[in-house]
């Protein structure tokens, strides 16, 4: 394939222009994009019962307009689901994506307008490659196709009048005709509704192919990667793909993959580049590959504001807009979107490391977390204390789910982790040990409750066979797609659901 690079390169650079702005014109940028939500929107049933007319500045929408969870919106969105048009937002919305990866297992139909479509979840993809390419000035990105996957429509979810399916299968659906001269695999095998089918699918089309960059969920791809070098033979991806110089990932925090993945990448050009694409919006991405928080995305159609973690489930919490978060402390993100989510809360909570331009990083969800003896862990704690664990170990954490143990008959509570090595520690209780450790390095109060083993005795490391997590996503119709594996919980439903197959 000619290399097409050198060509694409000046329309993507204009762009970064326009990024450079986020640095000195945050708050200007996010009050526009606010004005210009409530003026499409003025019209709409939400937008007329809540008098968006006389709505001019962020203060008087943020005394007026509540902040709601999916709740508070599901009548109006079953409504529009039905057919009804101008009820959150302009127009009649035909797509909805199923949200993955919630901790109460109840299915959310999150509207994706043709607005959002463009401006928000297609921006973020061709933003990514404007900052990959700034960043890396003999990149050949064009030179060959990119691999892209993504989950399934779901037609038992569909209605007359509205389409149901993951987030990344809209996308292919939807995507432009020039996209997919560049892409792989064909429509159909993306949108493929057996994962394991589909795996072996792409796998064996994708090895015919030059392949430049890799895009999606690190655990899924980590899966058709391995069954390419099954059916080749190989023993890196490399050997396949010499040219492969870029994965996009998202959906998953990459640490527990990132050992795993240069395991079989040993190229020293290949790059790895986070992006932050939900169901609900398309919200941050890598802008320095050397600096692993996200730039925050401030002219997405997406207006943003923060409840402090610890506020979270108050009658009334604390509600700040973008400029005037504080760098280090852990928010819930609240949204409002050109998808017709007002003040919607999404669940994941993030940290910013600063400000001009403002950067985050994930730092878990407000559901997915330890919280029953005062301990308050949070993901990124528990991807701190990994990372280093096998650091010490020189394992590599495949999948991991924890959870307390409110009380075992010696009386003792603890915290219990199934994890799935791809590499054992030579020592699975010298592992836990570090585990523990680095733990309490990173959290206080995990330290505390800690304290000569009075609260909360030393964690229990519980081995997972091979396949486990892909056993139990499967028995529960979640193979695939944007699916995960939740990684804190503060009860023992689902790891108490996933031990009996560890067997």
């Amino acid at each position: 394939m000619i290399n097409l690079t050198p060509i694409t390169r000046p329309y993507f650079s204009r762009r970064i222009k326009q990024i450079a702005r986020y640095a000195s014109q945050a708050e200007q940028i996010q009050r526009q994009v606010l004005k210009n939500l409530l003026h499409q929107a003025r019209n709409t049933e939400f937008g007329c019962r809540n008098n968006f007319e006389q709505i001019d500045s962020y203060e008087q929408f943020a005394s007026r307009i509540p902040v709601n969870d999916y709740e508070t919106l599901k009548a109006d969105i079953d409504r529009m689901r039905h057919g009804e048009s101008d009820v959150l937002w302009p127009g009649r919305i035909r797509w909805y994506a199923k949200s993955s990866g919630t901790t109460n297992d109840k299915s959310k139909f999150i509207p994706v307008s043709a607005q959002g479509l463009r401006d928000t979840h297609y921006a973020g993809g061709s933003d990514a490659v404007a900052l990959y390419l700034h960043n890396n000035p003999q990149s050949r990105l064009f030179s060959g196709k990119a691999l892209i996957l993504g989950g399934s429509h779901q037609p038992n979810y569909n209605l007359p009048h509205s389409l149901v399916g993951d987030l990344s299968a809209i996308l292919i659906e939807n995507v432009s005709p020039f996209v997919n001269l560049f892409r792989i695999p064909d429509k159909q095998t993306a949108l493929w509704p057996d994962f394991e089918e589909k795996r072996d699918k792409i796998a064996r089309m994708a090895m015919q192919q030059n392949v430049t960059n890799i895009s999606g969920v690190p655990s899924w791809m980590m899966s058709v990667i391995k069954r390419m070098l099954e059916l080749s033979g190989k023993d890196s991806l490399d050997e396949i793909w010499p040219e492969l110089e870029v994965f996009f990932h998202g959906g998953i925090a990459f640490t527990p993959y990132r050992e795993l993945y240069h395991s079989l990448i040993h190229s020293d050009r290949m790059h790895y580049m986070e992006t932050y694409n939900a169901s609900e919006g398309f919200f941050g991405l890598q802008s320095d590959l050397a600096d692993p928080a996200m730039l925050l995305m401030l002219d997405y159609g997406v207006f943003y504001e923060f409840i402090p973690l610890e506020e979270v489930g108050r009658p009334e919490p604390t509600v700040v807009p973008l400029w005037d978060v504080e760098v280090g402390k852990n928010y819930a993100m609240v949204i409002t979107t050109s998808c017709g989510l007002w003040r919607y809360q999404i669940g994941d909570t993030v940290c910013f490391t600063q400000k001009a331009p403002y950067k985050f990083k994930i730092s878990g969800r407000t559901k997915s977390f330890i919280n029953a003896f005062g301990e308050e862990l949070i993901v990124d704690n528990a991807e701190s204390g990994l990372k280093e664990a096998c650091a010490q170990t020189g394992a590599i954490v495949c999948e991991y789910t924890a959870a307390p143990v409110f009380m075992d008959q010696s009386g003792k509570c603890r915290h219990q982790w199934l994890i799935e090595f791809s590499k054992m520690p030579e020592d699975v209780d010298r592992f836990g040990q570090l585990l523990d450790l680095a733990l309490q390095r990173v959290n206080s109060d995990y330290e505390a409750k800690r304290y000569k083993d009075i609260t909360l005795q030393p964690l229990e490391i519980v081995v997972a066979k091979p396949g486990l997590f892909d056993e139990w996503l499967k028995k529960n119709g979640k193979l695939g797609g944007q699916h995960k594996v939740p990684r804190l919980a503060n009860n023992r439903h689902i790891i108490d659901d996933i031990l009996p197959l560890n067997k």
